[in-house]
């Protein structure tokens, strides 16, 4: 069971308590170049992004965070580090949130200057802290990024916070180390109410970080632990809100979207599953229905295998049979299969 924590606002979505797990992508576009940043967020808002993320390395990319706000429907969150005025003006363009680290930003009074805006305005502050941007003192004291100096950087920030009247607060610790991340959240879970920003930083790859990812995003949220998570690939942005999805079906927390079962193939397989599947794949990624599709090598064990399936075909030589939960309905042409599953995933 999920652990009920502090809801937190963040623009027109509200993250924490019971509300759904959202998930978050950040842009690789130059901030400064609105057409692009917008056209891709854009694109990761058709595919299920919740919240969007883009840097702000200097005051020209803050400045056209208001165009780029404009044009977006999900909130938008500002990562800015070491320089405080970008903060200031990011809030004066209407980010809906901020990711900082509130001990690398300046004196006190800077952090002060920003916490005050941002709470008269009503903006997220994410505490974000990676194993490769501790504090000096803690690497001394631990002499490593472990999970337990990841809990105390954060308690830093946060506490910073709190002492200034801030609680809007999201917080997340994250590594490239599967073990250190889940160990970290699981300390901090403990430790605070406020909501977590869960994902394996620097995982990789599109293939190497989707396993490291869902490994560690997987475990963490079957623990009750996570109100809105990422997953950081090296590749396009677009993958990060597919594979974050495919985790959520996979964990029955996402109903919406169909999930599509498919065997691994064997000697008994007498049609192209790889190819069939990948296009059925591809024909439902935007189709807003809740149910399960079986794609079955063969007859022998495809409908008894995927009968819980909603419906789903299995292959033959030349033809395949058509089934709903598991019982057989009619034979179909090879060449036939796709088109007519695709009919009858719209018909359901």
């Amino acid at each position: 069971m999920k652990k009920l924590t502090k809801e937190v606002i963040c623009g027109n979505i509200k993250i924490g308590g019971n509300n759904p797990i959202t998930i978050q992508s950040m842009t690789n576009t130059d901030t400064k170049d609105v057409y692009s940043t917008v056209k891709q967020i854009k694109e990761l808002e058709e595919i299920g992004c919740d919240i969007i993320r883009v840097a702000v390395p200097d005051m020209e990319a803050a400045q056209k965070l208001g165009e780029i706000k404009r044009s977006i429907n999900i909130p938008l969150i500002a990562d800015i580090h070491y320089d405080y005025r970008l903060a200031l003006e990011a809030i004066n363009q209407g980010i809906d949130g901020l990711r900082i680290n509130p001990g690398n930003i300046g004196s006190l009074d800077r952090v002060r200057e920003i916490v005050k805006k941002a709470k008269n305005r009503k903006i997220k502050i994410r505490v974000g802290v990676n194993g490769g941007s501790l504090e000096k003192d803690l690497i001394q004291k631990y002499g490593r990024p472990t999970p337990q100096a990841l809990v105390e950087s954060a308690l830093r920030h946060v506490n910073l916070l709190e002492s200034m009247d801030f609680d809007n607060i999201v917080i997340s610790l994250k590594s490239s180390d599967i073990y250190t991340t889940i160990k970290a959240y699981e300390i901090m879970s403990q430790k605070v109410n406020y909501p977590l920003h869960i994902g394996i930083t620097e995982a990789g790859s599109v293939k190497k970080g989707t396993v490291k990812s869902s490994i560690g995003i997987g475990y963490l949220l079957i623990n009750g632990i996570g109100d809105t998570i990422r997953v950081s690939l090296t590749g396009d942005p677009k993958e990060e809100i597919l594979i974050a999805r495919e985790i959520l079906k996979c964990l029955g927390i996402k109903k919406q979207g169909i999930q599509i079962i498919s065997c691994p193939t064997c000697g008994r397989c007498n049609i192209d599953l790889i190819d069939i599947v990948s296009k059925v794949e591809e024909r439902v990624e935007n189709i807003d229905k809740n149910m399960t599709v079986a794609i079955m090598g063969c007859s022998v064990n495809g409908p008894g295998e995927a009968r819980e399936a909603d419906i789903g075909i299995a292959g033959g030589k030349n033809e395949g049979l058509f089934f709903r939960k598991g019982a057989i309905v009619r034979k179909i042409k090879a060449e036939n299969m796709v088109k007519e599953l695709i009919d009858e995933i719209i018909k359901f």
